[in-house]
């Protein structure tokens, strides 16, 4: 297996080349049988090439960026829904070209013919693609190390994915290093450190970096931190700064142009499903059709946020905070709906042209939220460093009942690593994303916001503290 360790990413090339192959080859059938005629000008073979040169070069790059390629990597529904994605906005894309070609709107049909085979091809790639690519790389042993923190919550992530990951033994850092480091020597493919502290990790760590064996890591805060620093060298000596501010001027200026301009042509496409939507809320139970809450955005300044009432108008009468629960009884038929297809953000659209939130950043939080998390996790008020956005890093990669100490983690990677193109990832990425229903999955019934247990969450604040 380790052998085959080296050509795994070549392996996943190849696959995704024969991927691309039979979309491709479909799109040139296409081409040359109904759509070359149909465009006025003349065109020879090197526009012919052009054509599927083109075509060629963005499903490859759309592929890439949603994650179509990555057999293996992600589960095989999970590749199968981006490839298919990918491939429905290419078409669109390509269709568009066509009739601007042709200056007319052309005959839709074969276009619908090309995506109905693309997705056959791409259910029988993906099916086998996933078989092979299991066949030659098993799931990996692996020994989990823990410390006071419990397990359960890993062990659950990896259970999600057993044809890729075996926890085959479990052992506490109270073990001492020595044993740990004596049953990693007998046969494991990977180590997961969970949230031991710093010391045990460094040395475990560099062990199993000279002993070339793979490690996961559980990151602490400070080093999603460090990861966002520069890179300096005074001298002979490697440093690491991080900066006093969040953003530079010119990435604030930048930000706030693609905010205004974004944000007035969203408004302009998407009227007329906010009016449709209005009015069936009104219609419904004759209640207001927006919903305001204060939410906080950067430095904690408080703001009202606006969206389009999923819930009954009574839904919070005992005053109590708490997010959206599995199969919530207080969430309206058209709530539902609304809220599964997320146009009942849409109204925050004008929270962003106000300037009180950001098209990309770390979602806004009620205060009372903000002070539960902070009494237990003091540095939940980090993802206050930037303004509040309709869709950020936690969104993307994580799900609405991500526990709030993974929110924060993910929210400061997007902090510390800024950059336009970042935001401008993060917005195609969550086109994906709202079509992703689990992404949408409430809190459990026995919660009233994200975190798991306080206990939990008090553990993992500890073990940022008091152990580095």
């Amino acid at each position: 297996m380790k052998k085959l360790d080296s050509s795994r990413r070549l392996i996943i090339l190849i696959l995704s080349v024969l991927s691309l192959m039979g979309q491709v080859a479909a799109y040139a059938y296409c081409w040359f049988n109904t759509y070359k005629a149909s465009v006025a000008m003349v065109f020879w073979i090197k526009g012919d090439i052009l054509m599927i040169a083109i075509y060629t070069a963005l499903l490859f790059l759309v592929s890439k960026m949603y994650g179509g390629m990555r057999i293996g990597y992600l589960k095989a529904w999970e590749v199968f829904f981006s490839q298919v994605f990918s491939t429905f906005c290419v078409n669109v894309i390509s269709y568009a070209i066509i009739s601007l070609m042709s200056a007319k709107l052309v005959n839709p049909a074969t276009m619908l013919t090309l995506m109905g085979l693309d997705i056959v091809w791409i259910g029988i790639w993906t099916a086998i693609s996933q078989a092979f690519y299991t066949m030659l790389f098993p799931p990996r042993d692996m020994v989990l190390v823990s410390g006071d923190r419990s397990p359960e919550y890993i062990l659950d992530k990896f259970a999600s994915r057993p044809e890729k990951y075996n926890i085959c033994k479990i052992m506490n850092i109270s073990e001492g290093v020595e044993a740990i480091i004596e049953e990693i020597q007998k046969r494991y493919d990977g180590v997961v450190l969970w949230d031991i502290p710093m010391k045990q990790r460094n040395q475990l760590l560099k062990f199993c970096y000279g002993h070339n064996i793979r490690v996961y890591l559980m990151p602490k805060i400070s080093d999603v931190i460090i990861k966002g620093s520069t890179e300096m060298h005074i001298f002979d000596t490697p440093i690491y700064l991080t900066r006093e501010y969040s953003l530079k001027f010119e990435e604030r200026f930048a930000k706030r142009v693609i905010d205004l301009v974004c944000s007035l042509i969203l408004f302009v496409i998407a009227s007329p499903f906010m009016l449709i939507t209005a009015i069936l809320i009104k219609l419904y139970d004759g209640g207001p059709v927006l919903y305001k809450q204060t939410r906080c955005t950067i430095g904690g300044k408080e703001f009202k946020i606006l969206k389009f009432r999923s819930m009954k108008v009574d839904a919070e009468k005992d005053g109590v905070a708490r997010l959206a629960k599995k199969n919530d009884d207080r969430i309206t038929p058209i709530g539902k709906f609304i809220r599964a297809v997320r146009i009942d953000e849409l109204p925050q659209i004008i929270n962003i042209l106000k300037g009180d939130m950001s098209f990309v950043g770390p979602r806004p939080e009620r205060p009372e939220i903000i002070k539960q998390y902070g009494d237990e996790m003091p540095e939940f008020v980090y993802r206050m460093r930037v303004k509040a956005g309709l869709a950020g890093y936690a969104q993307v990669y994580g799900k609405y009942n991500t526990t709030p100490y993974d929110k924060l983690k993910l929210d400061l990677a997007y902090i510390e690593n800024y950059s336009v193109w970042l935001d401008i990832k993060i917005m195609l990425l969550t086109l994906k994303i709202l079509l992703k229903p689990e992404s949408t999955e409430g809190v459990d019934a026995t919660q009233t916001t994200a975190a798991k247990t306080s206990s939990e969450s008090s553990t993992a604040d500890s073990s940022e503290t008091t152990k580095g």
